[in-house]
């Protein structure tokens, strides 16, 4: 019987492999800046030519950039689900607007559920500082501006993907962060036009979901999640039928 020769393992593939989980788990992000070389070596206690070694890699690879005098980064597009183009065609689109919204139902309901049953105590810092800062948007009313409100409302959400320590859900929900965002900021402006309890149920709903989450009741997260959404999709509906049936009357008016 013939047995291969083991080959010895580069210590720059084993840093390289150590800086990419930090990138699937979330630890790094993209436009992050990594510490300096020396700092970085200390940490993981390798020299500065192995360092630079597995950098010039991660560079290769299209994963780091070097900036001269500046260090190196993680690429801004790293997880860019969607082309800026592409975006601005989603935006402009009701019918995908209402897509997106059938795709956060799928998605943000199975974050919740793994978001309650694997929290660690810092997701739930981290979960209730987002939370906070989203009720402060609330409280704030007319102080606040709709980006602003829809950026905290978004952030919330991508908390409890980072929660659900699922590396799929998580990458897919901050490649869509800023499409969500804008999202959430079409959907609150039509929303608090067209009912005039839509705030005072989505601090219910998010406080519920939140507390859910923070007391790891799996199956309610998810219940919630998806009746937040159903909400939201049942309001922006009869919002939309509502401008049609003014559209046609304005129409026939003008015949």
């Amino acid at each position: 019987m013939g047995f291969d020769q083991v080959r010895q393992r580069r210590l720059s593939d084993g840093i390289i492999e150590r800086l990419e989980a930090m990138l699937l788990e979330g630890s790094l992000k993209a436009g992050d800046r990594l510490p300096a070389e020396r700092v970085l070596a200390e940490q993981f206690g390798v020299s500065r030519p192995s360092l630079r070694e597995a950098i010039q890699k991660l560079v290769a690879k299209g994963i780091l950039v070097s900036r001269q005098g500046g260090g190196h980064f993680v690429v801004e597009a790293l997880g860019a689900t969607f082309s800026d183009p592409l975006m601005m065609l989603l935006e402009a689109s009701p019918d995908a607007q209402h897509d997106l919204l059938e795709f956060r139902h799928t998605l943000e309901a199975s974050c919740a559920y793994y978001a309650a049953l694997r929290a660690t105590e810092a997701d739930r810092e981290r979960l209730t500082a987002a939370f906070e800062a989203l009720l402060g948007c609330y409280h704030r009313a007319g102080e606040v501006t709709r980006a602003e409100e829809g950026a905290a409302d978004a952030t919330f959400h991508l908390a409890i993907a980072e929660a659900s320590h699922n590396l799929v859900l998580l990458h897919t929900i901050r490649g869509l962060f800023d499409l969500l965002k804008r999202n959430v900021v079409t959907n609150i402006g039509g929303m608090y036009k067209q009912r005039s309890e839509t705030r005072d149920m989505l601090i219910a709903q998010h406080r519920e979901l939140f507390e859910a989450i923070m007391g790891g009741h799996a199956e309610l997260a998810r219940e919630v999640s998806s009746r937040h959404l159903l909400y939201v999709q049942e309001v922006l509906q009869e919002a939309r039928q509502e401008a049609e049936r003014e559209a046609r009357a304005e129409r026939r008016r003008g015949l």
